[in-house]
């Protein structure tokens, strides 16, 4: 479960990253042909093993007569994907100097299309904008890694470049990318060892990836106990998602669309799981075009607002006993008004069960602090029926630099494991050390010696449904977890000045948010009164 980076994946960063920085090209342009030349290093290094394995089958079985050669169907037969030899990587590392590089992977990226339907108008085809020198550098640079590299090698390379990217186009990488630290907490808790998994803002497929990562670390195949199902809006992005499944050896079906208007996958009461990081406060849907959707059975927000959207979308998504994890902005936990309605009959299902609060700098893209929401449909015929488990994790981290943090593998099973015993389940101890940010990790025993829940003072409360009533159906759990008595001598200025800072962080967010309603609303008196 370590989220350490191997030295091979931070040497191929470096010498690619170099390659970009001494040509003309942005970060968003260089991004996807990269990591398309990653897709095919790794369809190149399967096609490799399955050709030697058949071909000492057909020699074995043949006694070399070689009365039938080895066709397109054999690999298909192992799941490798087959490559015609114009999209070899030793074809294309061969070509010679003065070559058209760019027009050669174009050509190899068409071949393994046309050869397997699956990836019809997935692979990028822009490599002609790319300078000659560049291209050979990264053929040569990913032709380093070894032909019997191990079969998740791919994949963590993969993620480990779109992470990176993420980082360095900002905003844009905000889109398609979300924090490892997060989808893996968000994995550890809802726990997703078998069924259908569901994606409606699926990005690049990070949810996806890390699903199937912990169904490994529990010693069962993924390709076996789950499917994954996705939606996303940008087309681009979708193809991002396709290729990062493949070099992790899953497969999915993935849609094109808008959400917000199309359910491509007639989502209602079907999941067994659903898990997003959707976008936070987006204002103008067209809430006409979707007021008879059967996805938004809570009732319709009123305020120009997606979050409520997005949080009726999961629910209805779930069947019967489904888990629902995701990212929202802080802002949701303690809306008022018709926002409140659809919270308060939220709780009265009984489906919300873990409400976790995140410190801010966790997102590439902004910085403040955002909540994990936990909905559980199952959970209403269980003795945590009505009952909610808040967690204040916003001192928990570990910084990355100045700007940015994340949680180290102990840290998110810490986490993980409070809600482990909310729920009367054992702890897990499995997670390896964090070799990228060492630091001072948390320790479960110590803080619950008896390894039984109980309420912790700043990091823990489990609320009834009148105690949150009480509070106005608020969901923030700040107002329930109450601060740790540290006693004078633990007094830390700077510590308690950065609490401070991050309250007002969410204090002026959520007073721009309010501006821009009450300017709305005014906007909207004034027309009508004209």
């Amino acid at each position: 479960m370590a989220n350490n980076h191997t030295e091979i994946e931070k040497r191929l960063w470096a010498s690619a990253d170099e390659l970009r920085a001494n040509s003309k090209l942005k970060s968003s342009e260089y991004s996807v042909p990269v990591l398309g030349l990653i897709f095919l290093r790794y369809a190149d290094h399967r096609f490799t093993q399955a050709e030697r394995e058949l071909a000492a089958q057909f020699a074995k079985k043949n006694g070399g007569t070689g009365r039938r050669g080895i066709g397109k169907e054999d690999y298909q037969a192992k799941g490798v994907m087959f490559l015609p030899p114009k999209a070899r990587f030793s074809h294309l590392l061969a070509l010679p100097e003065g070559e058209n590089i760019g027009k050669a992977i174009n050509e190899a990226m068409k071949a393994v299309e046309a050869e397997n339907e699956e990836l019809k108008g997935v692979l990028p085809k822009s490599y002609t904008k790319i300078e000659n020198s560049t291209l050979v550098a990264l053929l040569k640079t990913f032709s380093q890694l070894a032909v019997d590299a191990e079969g998740d090698t791919f994949g963590k390379i993969y993620e480990y470049f779109l992470g990176n990217f993420a980082r360095a186009e900002g905003q844009k990488g905000g889109e398609f990318f979300t924090p490892t630290s997060l989808v893996k907490l968000i994995v550890q808790i809802i726990e997703p060892y078998h069924g259908r998994i569901f994606d409606p803002a699926c990005g690049s497929g990070g949810m996806f990836v890390q699903s199937a990562d912990f169904i490994k670390a529990h010693k069962h195949n993924p390709s076996v106990e789950i499917s994954v199902y996705g939606q996303e809006r940008v087309d681009e992005t979708r193809q991002l998602c396709l290729m990062n499944l493949a070099v992790h050896a899953l497969s999915g079906d993935i849609r094109q669309g808008n959400t917000y208007y199309e359910d491509l996958h007639e989502s209602v009461g079907k999941f067994d799981f659903v898990m997003a990081n959707p976008p936070f406060n987006v204002d103008k849907v067209d809430k006409e075009k979707i007021k008879d959707d059967p996805r938004f059975p809570l009732g319709m927000p009123k305020a120009d607002n997606a979050n409520y959207l997005w949080i009726e979308l999961f629910y209805s998504a779930l069947n019967a006993k489904g888990r629902a994890g995701f990212v929202m902005a802080n802002s949701a936990a303690d809306a008022r008004q018709s926002e409140m309605e659809i919270r308060k009959k939220l709780l009265q299902a009984h489906a919300v069960d873990v409400m976790i609060a995140i410190g801010p700098n966790f997102f590439y893209t902004v910085t403040l602090p955002c909540t994990l929401w936990f909905l559980d449909k199952g959970k209403a015929k269980t003795d945590r029926k009505d009952k909610v488990l808040f967690i204040d994790a916003r001192h928990i981290f570990r910084q990355v630099d100045r700007a940015h943090r994340t949680f180290s593998p102990k840290q998110i099973e810490f986490i993980a494991n409070i809600v482990r015993l909310y729920r009367g389940e054992s702890p897990e101890f499995i997670a390896g050390d964090d070799e990228d940010f060492p630091g001072e990790e948390p320790d479960l025993k110590a803080t619950f010696p008896k390894l039984k829940y109980a309420d912790i003072a700043g990091l823990c409360k489990v609320a009834t449904l009148k105690e949150i009533e009480s509070q106005g159906y608020s969901l923030n759990p700040g107002r329930y977890v109450g601060v740790a008595d540290k006693g004078d001598d633990d007094f830390d200025f700077a510590e308690r000045l950065e609490e401070l800072n991050e309250e007002l962080e969410v204090l002026n967010s959520e007073a721009r948010e309010l501006e821009e309603r009450i300017a709305d609303n005014v906007a909207k008196l004034l027309e009508a009164a004209t």
